[in-house]
């Protein structure tokens, strides 16, 4: 079963079993996030889609801990000025483990 979700902006096509790495999300001290932004699902048989989300559609996974992406490089300069700054940037994410996903009933 495959499901896409919505988190952070960004759209995620996911199946059970399947690490990723997402925007950074609060999470309790249980380290389950449920995902009920799901905007399609696929089985195999059927295709559920949602206008916008699939009623009743859930996605459960686990935190499996707090990463940072590679680093981004910003450089500015003004040409003629002598004058340059660059800096460097790392997105922090939060690394998830899709469990299960719940289609509607």
């Amino acid at each position: 079963m495959k499901a896409i979700i919505k988190t952070g902006g960004k759209q995620y096509s996911v199946k059970a079993g399947d690490t990723l790495d997402v925007e950074l999300l609060e999470h309790n001290d249980d380290n389950k996030i449920i995902f009920e932004t799901v905007l399609l699902i696929n089985d195999g048989k059927s295709v559920q889609v949602g206008a916008p989300t699939v009623a009743g559609a859930t996605v459960e996974a686990d935190v499996v801990g707090e990463v940072q992406d590679d680093k981004l490089i910003v450089y500015k300069y003004k040409r003629r000025h002598n004058c340059r700054v660059k800096k460097g940037h790392r997105q922090k994410k939060l690394r998830i483990l899709v469990k299960e996903i719940k289609g509607a009933a």
